[in-house]
């Protein structure tokens, strides 16, 4: 009896492989679904997106990071341009469009050679080498910047708002945003700079109109003081940071008390009264007018800190404890009986003040403050949450710009740079590789073709005009959407960081080769799940 004919299962029943070509290609058309998905936000002209959770919940933006995070993605390949955008908003905080739209070009031109049989490991090489030379290129055509050009990162932080929801208020951010990071900016032992972004805080409130949200050089914490008999403002705080409570510890192992006359119970009530009163005396003692307390204060201590004047907030949050730590030159306590004048930190006024219809503690004069604190403010929750995230992608493009020193122009100027520069290398590598080094340049032309058709021009003749000039030496030749002609982006002020171009073109090859390599996906089926007991 012959057993030619019986299957041999491997894999789970059910289970989903593709191989060969139809793998390559459905994996390169989930990633370009994606990047297409992104595409239409792209620049000044760009739209937004309404992304609607399986709660309801509503999120309008064109941030290009938000909406993949918000978009429930299934298909593997797809996952990874979302990784794409995930790794360029954490090294960057901008330009995660630009990367997924260029990964999404890069697998597209990859098909079409598949398609003319170069073998995939012929294109990764190729794309391997066109990367290299790119940043060379982008090396070549970036410009210097330090902290002292005042005007160039005001130009780089409106630039960020271009396509944003604010930027008919960008003058206005600008400002406040380098004056943000310039106050946050510090040297490390080398000499250069850096900047934490944790050091700036936002708070937000929805209620008034976007521009009458200001800058605090100090902190705006979330709580009020924990009884309306505490003083409102305090001038000339001595400010002490403890991460104890104000209460009466219990015992750790379990104790039982017995008390057998009523002398003892007030013996006992008067002494926890005395160990909080003790507490608040220590405060008292070591020059404190403000107490912030990140865990409980007892109502009894409540009342004693009132008695004493001072302006105790409870439970702050520890993130804002280690901002106010850094900003007043204090230091964070845990026990309450070792606090001493050394420990406290100085500003010049505390004050309670409403924000719409809630209170918050401001902190405000502090020496050097090296955190801020923006209030942000707009019509709806939905404005105050794009605008907050209009803020980041601006603030994080100035902060790396001081921290490389290098900027690049925009408008497609940089992209149709690196597009005609990488055309020539690739005649002078030879071999097969040369057919995908050119199909690299030719992805890079998705910027400027994009830019164009958001901003409803003709992209093919736009595109022919920027090769003409760039052709002709002018390197800062990009697309004004605005005027819809090719102008010099250097004399426009369309500027970005150097590391925008740098991680998108890095982090989207990287995504290209990876997806390019897979020739077989094997999709398990789910396991069956376990029958409900007394089912049977």
């Amino acid at each position: 009896m012959g057993m030619g004919n019986a299957p041999v299962l491997i894999l789970r029943e059910g289970s989903k492989r593709e191989k060969g070509k139809d793998a390559q290609f459905n994996n390169i058309t989930a990633a370009r679904t994606i990047a297409d998905a992104v595409r239409s936000s792209l620049g000044p002209r760009g739209m937004d997106k309404m992304l609607v959770d399986s709660l309801g919940d509503v999120v309008i933006t064109n941030d290009g990071v938000t909406i993949l995070k918000e978009m429930d993605v299934q298909h593997p390949a797809a996952k990874m341009l979302v990784e794409v955008a995930k790794a360029q908003d954490d090294e960057v905080g901008d330009g995660t469009t630009t990367s997924v739209i260029i990964a999404g070009e890069l697998l597209k031109k990859a098909l079409d050679l598949i398609d003319s049989n170069v073998h995939p490991t012929i294109i990764t090489a190729g794309y391997r080498l066109a990367n290299d030379k790119a940043q060379e290129i982008l090396k070549q055509v970036s410009k210097k910047v330090s902290l002292k050009d005042e005007e160039l990162l005001l130009k780089i932080a409106q630039v960020s708002m271009n396509s944003k929801q604010i930027n008919s208020a960008k003058d206005f951010f600008s400002k406040m945003i380098v004056d943000a990071v310039k106050t946050i900016v510090e040297k490390d032992d080398e000499g250069k700079y850096f900047a934490n972004l944790k050091n700036i805080c936002t708070v937000k409130k929805a209620g008034a109109n976007m521009e009458e949200s200001e800058l605090i050089k100090g902190l705006i914490i979330d709580k009020e003081p924990v009884s309306p008999t505490m003083p409102k403002v305090v001038k000339g705080a001595k400010i002490a940071l403890i991460d104890g409570a104000f209460e009466v510890k219990k015992p750790e192992m379990d104790a039982k008390i017995q008390i057998t006359d009523p002398e003892m119970l007030s013996q006992f009530i008067k002494e926890e009264e005395n160990t909080l009163k003790a507490m608040v005396d220590a405060c008292k003692k070591a020059g404190a007018n403000v107490v912030f307390c990140q865990k409980g204060i007892d109502d009894l201590a409540q009342h004693f800190f009132a008695r004493e004047g001072i302006y105790a907030c409870r439970r702050v949050k520890k993130s804002d404890m280690e901002r106010l730590a850094k900003s007043c030159n204090a230091n964070i306590v845990s026990k309450i009986s070792e606090l001493s004048a050394d420990d406290l930190g100085a500003a010049d006024c505390v004050e309670l003040r409403f924000i719409g219809d809630e209170q918050m503690t401001f902190v405000t004069g502090c020496k050097d403050p090296k955190t801020v604190s923006i209030l942000v403010r707009g019509g709806t929750n939905h404005v105050t949450d794009e605008v907050e995230r209009s803020l980041v992608d601006a603030w994080s493009v100035v902060k790396v710009s001081i921290e490389d020193g290098l900027i690049c122009t925009g408008g497609g100027s940089t992209a149709m740079e690196l597009a005609m520069k990488i055309r020539d290398y690739a005649a002078s590598v030879g071999g097969r590789e040369q057919i995908a080094i050119e199909a690299f340049a030719s992805a890079m032309e998705i910027i400027p073709t994009t830019l164009a058709e958001n901003a409803g021009l003709d992209p093919i003749n736009m595109v022919i005009e920027l090769r003409r000039q760039h052709k002709a030496g002018k390197t800062y030749a990009g697309i004004n959407p605005f005027t819809g002609k090719v102008e010099d982006m250097m004399k426009n002020d369309v500027i970005e960081p150097y590391r925008i171009g740098k991680q998108a073109i890095n982090s989207a090859t990287d995504a290209a080769v990876m997806i390019l390599r897979i020739d077989d996906v094997i999709a398990s089926k789910s396991a069956p799940a376990p029958a409900a007991p007394g089912t049977d």
